[in-house]
């Protein structure tokens, strides 16, 4: 439509004063105004528009039969009933008000609630300390100096950072792999690639493992791939299903190492094998091994040789290496793949500098003789805790790693021993469902190379309480610190050097 107002001068007016009438009309005019409008400004007022009644109000006549009352939905109340049924059957998350001390001699100490009380924590997942080692601080600290704290934006939208690229390559080189990619977590990792290579991938089978991570099984769901589950750690099944297959079609398989809520380790090579056997691709999550196994920290694949097997892993920055973020290597052009097509990592703002330079410093560090010493150490403290609840008979899942699980069955129950702990001085968080089946609840510890076994006996005693003061029974060896059959004293007697104290740091 063309314009009413300048469409009443003359050609040659306009042309001559066409910059002046602009500068003081213009501003009346929606369609200039509408790229730069303010705050406040209501660009439907144009004169010309309310003049010419363009735009009016409806007649009451036609209006009055159809303003029905709308019947709103109760989104407050169905709110309030989904939290209630959480707590009424103790599945309700209660966060815990926690802050890890860093400071040297402090870890692993937590000020806990408002009173800051001091308590031993055993539940964090910063497996060897690595996000208060004095490496990884100085290097977070002089990024922060160097290039701020935010990333900017999108790797494509802010650019691609020098530290980015060398901890890609790192990755990269600690799994012995052409490429590495990483996402802001391991759950957008895992469900980024997931989702994208089983959509992408034509008629894309997929082989899932029954005790996968939340993060593996929602990727597989976004993909809207046929999918087969398999028993947890069950190479024979896995085989079952597999036979069963077409030839010739993409398939992937999918599992994890090292188990996060019991502790179980993967049978690695016969999966890989298997797997290979019927043409498919391995994804490996390593997200609890990395950092932990292996000669250079770089999980079970390294431990047991496996590496070349495992086409994609997966691993997190945010567990042992003490920083936050996750990421996958493999192939370059798999690798490329999934960086040019997966929504999850492409439209999610980069890592900031200061993790990157921590990540990279943390990786260094754990593949480095002090790494092998840290794990050393923590595996000696693991082996402790276990033997120490052998002893004192209380329960315990079967775990050959460093995750030990104390089965408290019943949510309600788990919850209230966990609080006794508290009570006590030790923070460990109760896993319930949906993390573990209901009936499966748990305490899960994972001691590290700077717990003592001192910060073992009282846990154990405060264990054994806690397990008593909530009327829970168990096959109780102890009596008074020692053999209730033939009253000798308990005495663990495990090798255990002290880890090194990182000298204060000077500013």
């Amino acid at each position: 439509m063309p314009c009413p107002f300048i469409g009443s001068f003359s050609q040659a007016f306009v042309k001559n004063y066409g910059s002046s009438l602009m500068k003081q009309y213009g501003k009346f005019c929606p369609v200039l105004t509408r790229s730069f409008r303010s705050l406040g400004n209501d660009e439907t007022k144009c004169p010309f528009i309310q003049q010419n009644a363009i735009i009016s109000d409806a007649p009451k006549e036609m209006t009055e039969d159809i303003s029905e009352p709308i019947e709103q939905y109760q989104y407050e109340k169905f709110f309030h009933e989904q939290i209630s049924a959480k707590k009424k059957d103790y599945s309700y998350r209660i966060f815990r008000k926690v802050s890890r001390l860093a400071a040297d001699g402090m870890y692993p100490q937590a000020l806990e609630g408002a009173e800051n009380r001091q308590v031993t924590v055993w539940c964090a997942n910063d497996y060897l300390g690595a996000s208060r080692h004095p490496a990884v601080q100085d290097a977070a600290i002089n990024a922060i100096k160097s290039y701020g704290t935010g990333a900017g934006g999108t790797r494509n939208i802010a650019g691609n950072s020098q530290m980015t690229e060398k901890l890609e390559k790192e990755l990269a080189k600690l799994h012995k792999k052409p490429a590495a990619l990483i996402f802001s977590s391991c759950f957008v990792a895992n469900d980024a690639t997931l989702s994208t290579l089983a959509k992408i991938l034509p008629g894309c089978l997929v082989f899932s493992d029954a005790g996968n991570h939340a993060s593996m099984i929602q990727g597989i769901r976004n993909s809207r791939a046929n999918k087969q589950i398999f028993r947890h750690n069950d190479p024979n099944h896995l085989r079952e299903l597999l036979a069963q297959s077409p030839s010739g079609v993409p398939k992937l398989v999918v599992f994890e190492t090292v188990h996060s809520m019991s502790g179980a380790i993967c049978p690695l090579d016969e999966m890989c094998n298997i797997a290979h056997e019927y043409g498919a691709l391995t994804f490996v999550d390593e997200v609890h091994a990395v950092g932990l196994y292996g000669k250079h920290g770089a999980g079970i694949g390294e431990e047991r040789g496996l590496q070349h097997k495992i086409d994609i892993v997966s691993g997190t920055l945010g567990k042992a290496y003490g920083n936050v973020g996750g990421y996958i290597a493999g192939s370059t052009l798999l690798i490329d793949t999934v960086r040019s097509l997966a929504p999850g990592f492409i439209f999610t703002t980069a890592l900031p500098p200061p993790v990157l330079a921590g990540s990279l410093a943390a990786i260094r560090l754990l593949a480095s003789e002090e790494g092998r010493s840290l794990r050393a150490k923590q595996q000696t403290i693991v082996r402790y805790l276990k033997l120490s609840l052998l002893v004192a008979g209380l329960p315990q899942l079967p775990s050959v790693s460093h995750i030990v699980p104390v089965p408290v069955k019943g949510a309600d129950k788990v919850a209230q021993v966990a609080e006794s702990l508290m009570k006590r001085g030790h923070y460990v968080q109760a896993i319930n469902y949906p993390t573990v089946a209901r009936g499966e609840e748990r305490l899960r510890f994972a001691p590290g190379p700077y717990h003592t076994p001192e910060m073992i006996d009282s846990l154990i005693t405060a264990l054994t309480e806690a397990f008593h003061e909530n009327d829970i029974s168990f096959n109780e060896f102890m009596k008074n610190g020692t053999c209730r059959e033939c009253s000798m004293e308990y005495k663990v007697d495990i090798a255990y050097e002290e880890p090194y104290k990182y000298p204060m740091q000077v500013a």
